[in-house]
């Protein structure tokens, strides 16, 4: 019994609160998002901006590091002698 109640129970409130919540979401999908202001558009162009420089600014440094990391190990590597490997030798007839 409680089962049967519960299910019309639900039922019915699925019919009335789908219409509705999905007529609140179409508004809120055609409400407009606002437009911010021209300041703070501005604001937010100039801060963009200044970040872009930096970034250019971190890229060129790195591959300063990364060429003088390049430059560094091929002068360790010309720098290191081979060392000769030592033939066993056998003793033998």
């Amino acid at each position: 019994m409680i089962l049967g109640v519960t299910f019309f129970v639900v039922t019915g409130l699925v019919l009335v609160l789908f219409p509705i919540m999905r007529a609140l979401g179409r508004r809120l999908d055609r409400a407009p998002a606002g437009k911010p202001d021209a300041a703070l558009s501005r604001e937010l162009a100039e801060r963009l901006q200044r970040i872009e420089h930096a970034v250019d600014s971190i890229s060129i440094e790195v591959e300063r590091i990364s060429e003088g990391q390049r430059f560094t190990t091929r002068l360790l590597s010309e720098r290191a002698a081979p060392v000769p490997v030592e033939r066993q030798v056998g003793s033998g007839a």
